[in-house]
């Protein structure tokens, strides 16, 4: 059995590991194009906050490692351009010189996303960044240090943005942050996302709403940022407006591509063509809460498939019912977490959503240093399901979210998770926790 893998980090490597420890004669080719393999990618932001530490400090096991230690065959500096699905073969150049052709048995395509960069004039500026890849990491903590930035503007608000946005200000570099659309975490009850605008303004990260972007021009000084009504001058700017899946490779052996144009797979994580599979970023997923095809670009999503990609080549069957798009992220003292389908999304996938916003304490009433918690909790009307969940607050936020990720998983319904046995104790929460709370009151508008 040869089995090839396309893609070096999460779910490639977490593939190459299981497959080689289960079946040690097996050949494991793994082609990385860059030279970086296994390496935390999520804690890029919190990296470029600390100008003094190493970005490779973020890689997890080196490419040594998988070679000496685990005998894979791991090439880096080594780009896949095409696959043979009828001959089984992928080729491709290594170091944009020496072509190669690999033969394969079994195929994973782990090829990750990519950012999404405006095709806009100045895009192409040196001083124009993106962060998804541990070079990209070196660029900016590199770009920072050499050109002595004093201002950054950050072209989008999501997850990377709201992080890069924090880790900016802890190196003192002014932030603006700018979008088209007019609302900041539009899939977010406002309630909530006022919370967030209100950590943002707290640290003097300045935003910019309802602001189209027509492109970006290079004085001797500055980069210009030029808006539709104002132009915003910075040393450096972070694109970051989502990621898309790099799942051209795959398109074009003819390979089906489903939703947001990632691979899709079922759930075994085979593509269209028995013989490959795909996993992380680039292909799709089920959703647990709707049952329907999703891509949800997330971490331990890609490690998962990736051992299930592994157990499958290697003989032990494998299905994975699929993710609720659980998440969690920081901005500067807040934690900021979703699970499941917010209302808008609730309403497109046929629910009759009904959705109830709470205020409760992080700990018990007469505990010093409780902080408010904002909880958003979402349930069908029809069936009484519980559909998803939203969290604000300064702790005991990232935790908590995992109890309604498992109500998820378990399709239960929201009387059923009022009625969950959830640990009390003064420091850590209240009698009540907050998502018993907004469970019972949720439960009072539907019926």
């Amino acid at each position: 059995m040869k089995f090839v893998i396309i893609g070096g980090d999460a779910a490639g490597m977490s593939a190459a590991s299981r497959a080689k420890r289960s079946v040690p004669e097996m050949e494991v080719i793994v082609l990385e194009k860059s030279e970086d393999v296994s390496y935390s990618a999520c804690g890029m932001p919190y990296n470029i906050a600390d100008a003094d530490r190493d970005i490779d400090d973020l890689v997890v096991r080196t490419a040594g490692v998988f070679r000496n230690k685990q005998g894979i065959d791991l090439f880096t500096g080594c780009c896949a351009e095409a696959i043979d699905v009828k001959n089984g073969a992928v080729t491709g150049t290594i170091d944009n010189r020496e072509s190669f052709r690999f033969f394969y048995d079994r195929l994973l395509i782990a090829t990750g996303g990519r950012p999404i960069i405006p095709d806009l004039p100045g895009f192409d500026h040196p001083g124009v960044v993106a962060l998804k890849s541990l070079a990209d990491g070196r660029r900016i903590k590199n770009y920072i240090k050499d050109n002595d930035v004093k201002k950054a503007v950050i072209i989008g608000m999501g997850y990377v943005g709201l992080e890069m946005a924090e880790a900016l200000r802890a190196r003192s570099i002014e932030v603006e942050m700018v979008k088209p659309g007019p609302d900041l975490l539009p899939w977010m009850p406002r309630e909530l996302a006022a919370e967030v605008r209100r950590e943002l303004d707290a640290n003097q990260a300045r935003l910019h709403l309802g602001c189209e972007i027509k492109g970006i021009d290079k004085t001797a000084d500055h980069l210009h940022i030029v808006c539709n009504d104002r132009i915003l001058a910075a040393d450096m700017v972070l694109v970051a407006i989502g990621i898309e899946p790099n799942s051209q490779l795959a398109a074009d052996a003819g390979i089906e591509t489903g939703v947001g144009s990632a691979i899709a797979v079922n759930h075994k994580l085979q593509t269209s063509n028995e013989a490959v599979y795909a996993a992380g970023d680039c292909a799709d997923a089920y959703h647990v809460v709707t049952g329907q095809k999703t891509w949800i670009p997330l971490a331990l999503r890609a490690n998962r498939a990736g051992w299930a990609v592994a157990d499958n080549v290697c003989g032990k069957e494998t299905s994975l019912e699929g993710v609720a798009g659980t998440a969690v992220f920081k901005v500067f003292n807040l934690e900021v977490a979703r699970t499941g389908l917010s209302l808008e999304e609730s309403r497109r996938c046929g629910f009759e959503p009904v959705d109830v916003t709470i205020n409760s304490r992080s700990r018990a009433h007469a505990h010093p240093g409780a902080q408010p918690i904002w909880v958003n909790l979402i349930g069908d009307r029809r069936t009484g399901r519980l559909l998803g969940t939203q969290m604000v607050g300064r702790e005991g936020v990232a935790h908590r979210i995992n109890a309604a990720a498992v109500a998820l998983q378990a399709q239960m319904s929201v009387k059923a998770f009022s009625e969950t046995d959830l640990a009390y104790a003064p420091p850590f929460g209240p009698v009540w926790d907050p998502l018993l709370t907004a469970a019972n009151q949720l439960l009072k508008k539907m019926t």
